[in-house]
């Protein structure tokens, strides 16, 4: 362990997935006491299964469902009853839908405003107060769809949720100065997933994605993982309140 998070409790949302379960790892690696959580139980358990193997520090609560803000009070009382405190919150779970403007249903808008911004909302408002003593660190997950859009996606809503996740970035970290609480957001660009695997084997959408982006390759969670923990860590004391683009190059041309 070499300490850039020694110290620290991290709770880090979505560790079932592939941005969460790179982060968990990263984390812990640097000293973190991480606590994680997911919807979904099996691949939760599996990736603190693989800190503890690494020798790192986690406990994880599954299935948590952060679009019920009472959930994000539990895993709050879960983490400070472990550990006794909170000094990172990354705000890194999602549930993305995707349809058209002339397409898209009210419930489908509604669902994806639960899956995307209130469950940043409500955690990061159940955390605070604890952060506020730790003088702690937010790090939310948006999206390069927050700042473009594409023409071969229907992300309306995701684009609209993702773009409030940015703003609200904004506003929490002009809310946290006077209690030493830095917020920033990361927007990822095309990154390796199952779901972006998936899409891929569409010709027209991989060569409409992969075209954009000027390294010809996709993201890996470990990218996205890796400014996480910058954004974390003493390293960016001095870095508050922007979003950082990791996305290879796709908003030059």
């Amino acid at each position: 362990m070499s300490g850039r998070l020694a110290g620290k409790v991290c709770i880090i949302t979505g560790t079932g997935g592939s941005v969460g379960r790179a982060a968990a790892l990263a984390f812990a690696r640097e000293g973190a006491s991480v606590v994680g959580c997911d919807v979904t139980v099996e691949e939760a358990e599996v990736t603190s299964e693989l800190v503890r193997a690494e020798g790192g520090t986690m406990i994880s609560l599954q299935p948590c469902r952060l679009t019920d803000s009472s959930e994000c009070h539990a895993l709050v009382d879960f983490a400070v009853r472990a550990f006794g405190r909170i000094d990172v919150l990354f705000n890194n779970a999602a549930m993305a839908y995707f349809n058209w403007l002339e397409d898209i249903t009210d419930e489908e808008w509604s669902r994806d405003m639960r899956g995307e911004i209130d469950l940043v909302f409500f955690l990061t408002r159940a955390a605070w107060p604890h952060l506020k003593t730790s003088h702690g660190v937010v790090v939310n997950t948006a999206s390069l769809n927050g700042l473009l859009s594409f023409k071969t996606l229907g992300s309306l809503a995701h684009t609209t949720a993702k773009a409030g996740v940015i703003g609200m970035t904004r506003q929490l970290a002009m809310e946290g100065r006077e209690h030493g609480i830095r917020a920033n957001s990361i927007s990822p660009g095309l990154i390796e997933t199952n779901q972006t695997r998936e899409q891929l084997k569409d010709p027209a959408w991989a060569s409409a994605m992969l075209g954009k982006t000027l390294l010809g390759r996709l993201g890996r969670p470990e990218e996205v993982a890796n400014l996480a923990l910058f954004l974390a860590s003493e390293e960016s004391s001095y870095v508050t309140g922007v979003d950082i683009v990791v996305d290879g190059g796709m908003r030059v041309w």
